[in-house]
């Protein structure tokens, strides 16, 4: 899939463009093996001193993965997705511990595995145009790519709330919530990305970075750590309802579209998540409950509601919270058939 990866050299910066415009850069299992490939070569090519990923188009760096294809692999029985999924992984992991500088432009749509692309880079950038997201449980799926391994380290319950309602964020939001930590104005962006051809990346950044821009998000966590903080999704859901504000009153809204199965699971993988001591961790958990997502009806059901069909009527099964007991969301996280995930 090289051209759906374009790989070259400027200066001592390799660029890397994801290039599916039509399809929002979506991540194909080729173009997550060639996006590999590329970062291992030039990770021992001393002529490489920094790695730059852009999305090609107008629209977005990446909405993630191609989940089309994975409604059709997961109703044939999903051993491509599981391929998939492994793959994904072991780059999401090779991102995190990058040897050199993996610069990150999260301009416009930065979701699913879109976020496991950028996310876990040592230079993570966003604009005004960012719009950032786990967007899992709309589909009927959980985040992934390490996406719980940072909902989990957002302040207080603000990534509970982002992960269970697939919520978006502004570049302000994901600067507030761990997912990027540089802003830099669209309209600079060219400068910014031919300067990093003839100088280090810090010099360039502080040539163009600007503040921070406001966080909604931080204005709502007040009753977003109060009620998020809850143990169950029935109890978040119910303290939503109580608190009077008509944002917390929209999130339970949300919530109740979502697959009452996927929400307990993103639950407590993000409970969970929250003691682990390593990204390599959360993406081992996250293989498992996502192996465990293959199998069950609401993926394929979330899938063609909203991708296939575009009814927006999903039917969910169980179709209520209370339907969903311990021991199925157990289920998610025990090792699947054919082994853990691995770096190797």
């Amino acid at each position: 899939m090289a051209d759906e990866v374009r790989a070259s050299r400027d200066g001592g910066v390799g660029r890397i463009v994801l290039d599916r415009p039509r399809a929002l850069n979506s991540l194909t299992h080729g173009m997550v093996v060639e996006l590999r490939a590329v970062l291992e070569r030039w990770a021992g090519d001393d002529a490489v001193r920094a790695v730059v990923l852009t999305g090609a188009g107008e629209r977005g760096l990446c909405a993630g993965g191609d989940i089309r294809t994975m409604h059709d692999d997961a109703k044939a029985g999903g051993a491509g997705t599981r391929a998939f999924f492994r793959d994904e992984y072991r780059l999401n992991a090779l991102v995190s511990r990058y040897p050199k500088p993996y610069v990150a432009v999260m301009d416009g749509i930065t979701m699913g595995g879109g976020v496991g692309v950028s996310a876990h880079g040592s230079v993570r950038i966003v604009t005004e145009r960012s719009v950032v997201a786990m967007p899992e449980t709309r589909i009927g799926l959980v985040p992934d790519v390490g996406g719980t391994w940072l909902l989990s380290r957002a302040p207080g319950e603000l990534g509970t709330h982002l992960g269970l309602t697939a919520a978006s964020m502004t570049a302000g939001d994901a600067l507030l919530c761990g997912f990027a930590d540089n802003f830099v104005p669209s309209a600079s962006l060219p400068a910014l990305l031919a300067g990093l051809a003839d100088a280090p990346v810090d010099e360039v950044l502080a040539r163009y970075a600007e503040p921070a821009p406001a966080a909604p998000l931080a204005e709502q966590r007040d009753w977003i750590d109060a009620c998020y903080a809850a143990d169950s999704v029935e109890e978040i859901t119910a303290r939503l309802v109580a608190s009077g504000v008509p944002a917390a009153k929209q999130a339970a809204e949300e919530l109740a579209e979502r697959s009452p199965t996927m929400l307990k699971v993103t639950l407590a993988a993000l409970r969970r998540a929250r003691t682990h001591g390593s990204l390599d961790e959360s993406l081992t958990q996250e293989y498992r409950v996502s192996c465990a997502a293959l199998t069950h009806h609401d993926l394929v059901e979330g899938i063609r509601a909203q991708v296939v069909d575009k009814d927006r009527d999903p039917h969910w099964s169980p179709a209520t919270l209370a339907g969903v007991g311990e021991g199925a969301v157990a289920a998610f996280f025990e090792p699947p058939a054919g082994g853990d995930w691995s770096v190797a």
